[in-house]
């Protein structure tokens, strides 16, 4: 609630004011404030000075926090990532290249493994090949000496039938000849006689 305060007239007399208001104040204020100003501060020229003299402080300390503080770690840092990346492509191609020497010699060894292979197949089927034929040869000489000892035993036995047969023919030509002629011929005519037949 609002009160009265008393307020003294130059005879002595005592005359209350009315009463004041804090909202009334406020608008008294506000009214003032809009009467003295035209906006923000920070837009009036008169700040100005002070607003660019504190933002070059800041712009001093922010570069001097970033040049001596944090530049040079995120440098450092970037350095030694590219050092770290370059090392590791240097390592990669190290091994890139061990690889190819590698892959080169197992390749020139595969190379080597199946000549000589080739080399061992085809000295083994001249091997066998040879040895096939000395047993060939061989087996020939045998089948020849057989062939050749029955050829010979054939002939052998051709000849005992032959003479055999021409036995038989003498002592048959003997009989017929003593059976129509009552008289029996010597042996010596008979096998003149088959020998002139036979020519």
């Amino acid at each position: 609630m609002a009160q009265t305060t008393p307020e003294l007239e130059p005879g002595g007399a005592i005359v209350e004011t009315p009463p004041t208001t804090p909202s009334h104040d406020l608008h008294e204020s506000t009214e003032a404030a809009e009467h003295g100003s035209s906006g923000l501060p920070q837009f009036e020229f008169g700040y100005w000075p002070g607003q660019i003299f504190w933002l070059l402080i800041v712009f001093a300390i922010l570069y001097v926090i970033l040049s001596k503080l944090f530049l040079p770690r995120v440098g450092g840092a970037i350095e030694a990532r590219a050092a770290k990346i370059e090392g590791d492509l240097a390592d990669a191609r190290i091994a890139r290249d061990e690889a190819e020497r590698q892959s080169a010699e197992a390749a020139a060894e595969l190379a080597q493994a199946r000549a000589r292979a080739q080399k061992t197949a085809a000295d083994a089927k001249a091997a066998a090949k040879a040895e096939a034929d000395t047993r060939n040869a061989a087996e020939e000489a045998k089948l020849h000496e057989r062939l050749a000892a029955a050829e010979a035993g054939i002939q052998a036995g051709r000849e005992k039938a032959m003479s055999n047969v021409r036995n038989l023919a003498a002592e048959t030509a003997e009989a017929i000849v003593e059976k129509l002629s009552g008289q029996a011929p010597t042996r010596a005519e008979v096998d003149a006689a088959i020998a002139r037949n036979a020519a």
